[in-house]
């Protein structure tokens, strides 16, 4: 599996955490990145149309219960394999960040 691109990426996680619409999803991804990734509504857009073509999102009817709820606004959904997708990523990012340690702490010593 190639690596996700990090719009792509912080959309599964931003679904992750239960239905969301579009601009719940830019909220979520601004707040997970702490500001330093804020997505306009052409590549949120085009990123959730490409996630649903490739069965890792759907859209999904609002929750009735919805305070907020907006009959234009559209509600996606992660599914069994967006989740998958998206753990094995999350595995593929803490293996590259325990290898960057363990690279650090060899050249740490080096220097020592």
């Amino acid at each position: 599996m190639t690596p996700l691109t990090p719009a792509v990426f912080h959309v599964l996680l931003a679904l992750a955490g239960g239905d969301r619409h579009g601009y719940a999803i830019m909220q979520d991804v601004r707040e997970h990145t702490q500001g330093r990734i804020r997505m306009g509504a052409g590549t949120l857009y085009g990123t959730l149309d490409r996630l649903t073509s490739a069965g890792y999102v759907r859209e999904v009817e609002a929750r009735s219960g919805d305070a907020a709820r907006d009959e234009r606004r559209r509600y996606y959904r992660l599914t069994a394999t967006g989740r998958d997708v998206l753990d094995a990523e999350i595995e593929r990012l803490e293996q590259a960040v325990r290898a960057a340690r363990a690279i650090r702490r060899v050249a740490a010593k080096a220097k020592s």
